[in-house]
C-alpha cells in the first residue's frame, strides 16, 4: 500500500483568524497534490503573548478543531492538527494538544505534549514552556485503516523512549509538529529526526513553523518527511509557506522490518 503524505510549514502569530486562513489554504494546497494525509505544525493555530494565553486557548471542540474537522471531511484526508493550546477547565496554565482527525471529521485521538520546553541556551533563546503549560502524562497511538498514527510533539524529539513506546505499541506514522529554535534545529533537528525515523523503522511527518516568532527567537523550519531507512523524501528550505509531499510506501516499510528486524531484537534490561 501506498499514501501521500504532507508536512506544512507556516509561521503562526497572534491573528488566530489569519493563521486558520493560512493553515486551511495549505492543507486544500496539499489535498490538490493528492495527499491522504496532512500534518500541520505545532501552535499552528495561535502563538501569541503568554499574558494572552488563557483568552485564546480553546476546548476540543472548540473553534479552530471544529474547522479542522470541517476541512478534513470536506477533502477526505486524515489531518494531524499540529498541535493546540487547550484550555484546562478551573486552571490558567493549558496543554500543548496534537489531534488525529479521520476523514469523516471525527477525532480520532489526542496527545498532550508530555516533554515541556524549559531551556537556557545563553544569548540565544530562553524560554520556560513549563511557565505556562501543563504537561500530558499518556503516549497516544491510533490504529487505522492506511496506518498506525503515532503522536508526539517538538521537544519529544529529544526523549527516544517515547517514539520506542510509540514503534511498541505498533506505530507506523509518527507526526512529530515542532517549532524547533533556529539554534538547536541547526544542530539537532536532521539528525534527531532520521534517528527516531531509523530506530523505530516507521516514517516520520515533521512539519515545523519558521521565521521569528512572538517570542523574539526565530524557528528553524526544515520540515521534513522521513522513511523508515532514515532517507530524507522531502524537505523544505528554512524560510517561507511550504507544503512538502511524499509518497508512503508501507510495503518498504515491511521489508525493512523484516530484513533488519531491529524491533523484535530488542531487549530490556
Amino acid at each position: 500500500m501506498k499514501l501521500i503524505a504532507a508536512a506544512v510549514q507556516m509561521s503562526s502569530g497572534p491573528d488566530k483568524e489569519r493563521n486558520l486562513v493560512t493553515a486551511e489554504r495549505l492543507i486544500r494546497a496539499a489535498a490538490q497534490r493528492e495527499a491522504s494525509v496532512v500534518v500541520l505544525p505545532e501552535v499552528f493555530n495561535w502563538r501569541g503573548p503568554r499574558s494572552d494565553q488563557a483568552a485564546a486557548a480553546e476546548d476540543l471542540d472548540g473553534p479552530t478543531l471544529t474547522a479542522m474537522a470541517r476541512l478534513a471531511r470536506e477533502l477526505r484526508l486524515f489531518l494531524v492538527a499540529g498541535s493546540i493550546t487547550e484550555r484546562i477547565a478551573g486552571q490558567s496554565k493549558a496543554y500543548n494538544t496534537s489531534v488525529l482527525i479521520g476523514p469523516g471529521g471525527d477525532v480520532l485521538g489526542a496527545y498532550r505534549k508530555i516533554h515541556l520546553f524549559d531551556v537556557e541556551l545563553t544569548g540565544r533563546v530562553s524560554t520556560r514552556e513549563s511557565e505556562v503549560k501543563v504537561a500530558g502524562g499518556e503516549t497516544v497511538c491510533i490504529p487505522t485503516a492506511v496506518a498506525t498514527f503515532g503522536l508526539s510533539v517538538c521537544y519529544d524529539l529529544r526523549f527516544p523512549e517515547l517514539y520506542r513506546q510509540l514503534a511498541h505499541n505498533g506505530a507506523t506514522v509518527i507526526a512529530i509538529p515542532s517549532a524547533f529554535t533556529y539554534p538547536t534545529g541547526e544542530a539537532h533537528w536532521e539528525v534527531l529526526v532520521r534517528a527516531r525515523a531509523i530506530e523505530n523503522q516507521a516514517f516520520v511527518i515533521a512539519p515545523g513553523q519558521f521565521g521569528r516568532n512572538v517570542h523574539g527567537f526565530s524557528d528553524y523550519g526544515n520540515s521534513m518527511i522521513v522513511d523508515p531507512w532514515g532517507r530524507v523524501l522531502a524537505r523544505a528550505p528554512a524560510e517561507g509557506e511550504q507544503v512538502i509531499v511524499a509518497v508512503l510506501d508501507f510495503d518498504e516499510l515491511q521489508r525493512v522490518r523484516r530484513e533488519l528486524p531491529a524491533l523484535t531484537h530488542r531487549r530490556l534490561f
